[in-house]
């Protein structure tokens, strides 16, 4: 189990689980995912992933509700309130709004949400926020150690921190090895500086994912970041029939390699947050009496956010860069190198 960082301070639901019979001290952890659904590949799945590895290890009862769009928030935790559920999981920075109102009209319900946080933090929710900036920094700094145009591309679902974040750390990492390299390697789609970038508006359309690649790859990009969940499967099926060649895809919150294992080839790696294991460590804490009102923060150097593994791309990779990445990580990790930082 990793150990995270910590500091104190209705649509009617389409789909539902009842995990299994349980005795009546049963403890039940239920999740209310954003849109894309519990199997979108992405950061909804891997939320689960944690919920079914504690059902697994602990026997707790596990439910779930998707979401088909941001009108459902509030219905879908309203629906869940009253007792069930020993904690409420809320998935993703746009139901903070929702979740916040909900906890304070019932302190006694404990909340955990992922990817938002609260200042002045509330008694019964526990944020978990990841520093993804440090593993994008290693893929953006792979990708332009890996680029045949010198020019690497990245677009956004929405234009929220959560997905600025992969690409904010996606800039500086091209960026520094610029610096290290002497070389010019450009960025499309997204300016740290200024803020203005490429976004689908949405977090489900594949269609916009092959598009948005499409017109990056018409640019001369041939290493892509989608940061739009199911949206980048759009992006991985175009570099799918461009061939890993033209176009290779970093994949983001999971292990693409491993959930769309039939483009795995092309993913070059993934910026993975372990969303399963900050789950999981909030579902301990509630059940041994420890849950308190704050933030956990997974970061590169405890293991809530990493580089994933080259897998096709072993080998491939130059032995000079790979050892290059190891020296920036154990740099990010002791704090002499800082993202976003010259």
């Amino acid at each position: 189990m990793l150990v995270f960082r910590k500091s104190m301070s209705l649509a009617a639901p389409i789909m539902a689980i009842l995990a299994m019979a349980a005795p009546a001290n049963a403890f039940t952890a239920c999740q209310i995912t954003d849109t894309g659904g519990i199997d979108d590949n992405s950061f909804n799945q891997t939320a689960w992933e944690g919920v079914l590895q504690a059902q697994a290890d602990l026997g707790i009862d596990a439910r779930f509700l998707e979401s088909e769009a941001e009108t459902d928030y509030e219905a879908n935790i309203t629906s869940l309130l009253g007792g069930a559920c020993d904690i409420i999981f809320t998935i993703g920075f746009l139901l903070g709004d929702a979740t916040q109102e909900a906890a304070q009209a019932n302190p006694d319900q404990l909340f955990s949400i992922v990817d938002y946080s609260y200042n002045p933090s509330l008694d019964n929710v526990l944020g978990q926020v990841y520093a993804t900036d440090e593993a994008a920094f290693l893929g953006g700094y792979l990708a332009a150690g890996m680029s045949e145009t010198g020019i690497v591309g990245t677009f956004g679902g929405i234009n929220i921190p959560p997905v600025t974040i992969f690409m904010d750390g996606f800039a500086y990492g091209v960026e520094y090895y610029n610096q290290r390299h002497g070389t010019d390697v450009m960025v499309l789609g997204w300016s740290p500086e200024t803020r203005q970038g490429l976004f689908t508006n949405n977090f489900e359309s594949l269609d916009d994912g092959r598009a948005f690649a499409q017109n990056l790859y018409e640019e001369g990009a041939d290493i892509i970041l989608p940061v739009a969940g199911p949206v980048g499967l759009g992006s991985a099926a175009l570099a799918n029939e461009l061939g890993p060649d033209e176009l290779m895809i970093i994949g983001v919150d999971a292990d693409m390699y491993q959930t769309d294992p039939e483009r795995g080839h092309v993913y070059l790696t993934s910026i993975v947050k372990r969303m399963d294991a900050t789950v999981y460590q909030v579902i301990e804490m509630v059940r041994a009496g420890e849950f308190e009102g704050g933030i956990i923060t997974g970061t590169l150097g405890n293991g809530g956010v990493d580089l994933a593994p080259f897998h096709d791309f072993e080998g491939i990779v130059p032995a000079g860069l790979v050892a290059e990445l190891a020296e920036i990580r154990a740099g990010i990790t002791d704090g002499t190198i800082v993202v976003g930082t010259d």
